[in-house]
Formats: C-alpha cells, structure tokens, sequence
C-alpha cells in the first residue's frame, strides 16, 4: 500500500468539508522592491512574471501605473476593485465547471502581494473576503516587503479567515539568491518566516531546484531548512527559462544548464521522503506550454511530468 502525501487539497477539504480551491488573481499597479529599484533593477534572473500564471486573465490593465509606497491616495483603488472581482467571478465559475469547487481561497499570485499602502491592501483584502463562497485568501510576497504594520493586520485579519501568506524561500545559499539577482538574503527568508509565524499566520514556502551553480546536496539542503523554519506547506518547482529574462540571455551564452527532469525527479523525491508529514504539498512541479518557454522541453508537459513523478515516488512507497 502507497502512502498518500498530505496535499493541500486535502488540508482543505478536511477543514472546510468539500471542494475548495485556490482563484489566481494579479492586480494591476503590484510591483517589486526587485523591479522598481527600491532593493534591485531588472527583478530575479529567472521572472517574467507573466509567465508564472500564463492563463491567468489580465483583465481591464492599469497600463504604466504602479503603486506609490510613499502616499495612501490611490486614485486607481476603483479601477482595482473591479479588476479583483471581474477576475475572481470569471476563475471561479471556470473552476465550478470543471471541478465541482463549491468554496474559494482568493490567490493574490502575481508580483509582490504586500508592497502597497495598507490601505489599499485592506481595500482589496476585504473585498476579494466579500465574495460569495470565497472562504480565505493566500497571499504571495517577498520577505523583505512585508512590514509589521501589515503583519499585525494579518494577525488580526487570520482570527476572522483562512488565511496564509507565500513567501518564496528558493535558495538558502546566499551566493545563489546574488547569482539569481534575488535581492535579499537568506537570512531575510528565515526572519520572515519566524516572524510569520510568531504571528500565528500560516505560511506556504516556494523551493526551486535547479538554480544556478547548486548542485543536489545544495537543493536538499534548502529543502531540510525550510521543513526546520517550520512551514505549514509547500511548492516545489524546477528552474525553467522563459523569453525576455536575464536566464535567457544566460542560457543563449550558454551559461546556464537546466535541470534534467531525471535530477529534478530524484532531488523532489528525496525532499518528500525527508518532509515531515504535517506539512501539506500545494505543487510538485511547474511548467509552461507556450512559445515563451526556451528550456528544458521538459517543463512543456506537465501532465507527463505528474506522470514520472508519481512513477518515481512509486519507487519509495508514496503516492501523489
């Protein structure tokens, strides 16, 4: 008998007691302290943000506006609040169609989720919680553009909703997170997530195999601490390369080697033999079938992907 991995699916189905599932959303105005220049230029080696959500409706875009960290006034906050709710209506029918979901957590996805003015994170916080059926919300940032103020409203907003917060762990080798122009360091990470979690919020952390220069014991590595930090769940990707990215200008110099889908399908293994079993999986894999891809093809298939993956983990006695 194979073991069943403790997904998140089924975190939330025991909790809420039938079909619940994540809504995308991306916000017009979102950037990054990594983009924007406020803690680096040109964003992580690796982002093109489009290209994280590639089905992910861009609806009715704020077109050269960003938010301004300085000021409160948000003169496009209207223009966002519709954004919100046309693209939460229009994903969650989709995914009542094809699923039977009948309750929703609203996944802030795109770009920096807290790098605005509270206000406007309040504003849409609370009306994405205002939809029908929608029981939480998950929201993805940086550690270094998370301030206390928002952490004390999160506090505060968690003992009222399902809520967790995403923070992309990827490395914890600080020659990688500079290689990959990440713009923090590793122990900004862990700070991040101690302090999430001293707040009592839930935490999902995003681990990449195949970042450059880091070989398997590397990735293990990074995998072993995030279980230690304590984290409530996780996503596992591969590094893949996508067009209009400084890794595709690596790659075209030929600086750059992807991971093989035999090394990702064993470092993967191995990390999941070594999770402990409360920690749910919310992703095994990633990948993108589109003419932005550059590399590997093998990030093109993601259902043959889930294919060798549970082939593999066959091998160990569980299951996905």
């Amino acid at each position: 008998m194979r073991e069943q991995i403790f997904t998140f699916g089924q975190y939330l189905s025991e909790k809420f007691g039938c079909k619940v599932s994540k809504v995308p959303v991306s916000i017009s105005g979102f950037t990054c302290p990594n983009i924007d220049g406020n803690v680096a230029k040109g964003g992580c080696a690796f982002c093109e943000n489009d290209s994280f959500s590639p089905s992910l409706d861009k609806a009715k875009p704020l077109k050269g506006f960003f938010l301004n960290l300085e000021s409160s006034e948000n003169p496009y906050l209207e223009k966002q609040l519709e954004q919100l709710e046309w693209q939460f209506n229009a994903l969650s029918q989709k995914l009542m169609l094809q699923n039977g979901t009948q309750k929703y957590l609203v996944y802030f996805q795109s770009f920096t989720n807290t790098y605005a003015p509270l206000a406007t994170l309040k504003a849409l916080y609370e009306k994405a919680l205002s939809f029908d059926n929608v029981v939480g919300l998950s929201i993805g940032t940086r550690s270094d553009s998370i301030s206390d103020e928002v952490f004390e409203y999160l506090c505060e907003l968690s003992k009222k909703t399902e809520l967790w917060i995403e923070f992309g762990i990827q490395s914890i080798f600080d020659e990688t997170l500079e290689k990959i122009n990440r713009g923090h360091d590793a122990q900004s990470v862990k700070d991040a997530i101690l302090k999430a979690k001293k707040y009592g919020l839930n935490v999902c952390g995003h681990l990449i195999f195949g970042l450059p220069g880091e070989d398997k014991a590397m990735m293990l590595q990074t995998a072993q601490a995030a279980y230690e930090l304590g984290v409530d769940s996780l996503k596992y990707h591969p590094l893949y390369v996508v067009k209009r990215t400084a890794l595709a200008n690596e790659y075209g110099r030929g600086e750059f080697t992807p991971i093989t889908q035999e090394l990702y399908l064993e470092v993967l293994s191995e990390a999941l033999k070594m999770k402990p079993k409360n920690i749910s999986v919310q992703r095994l894999t990633a990948g993108i079938d589109d003419e932005s891809l550059i590399a590997p093809q093998w990030c093109r298939d993601k259902n043959a992907q889930l294919r060798a993956i549970n082939n593999a983990l066959k091998e160990l006695g569980l299951k996905y």
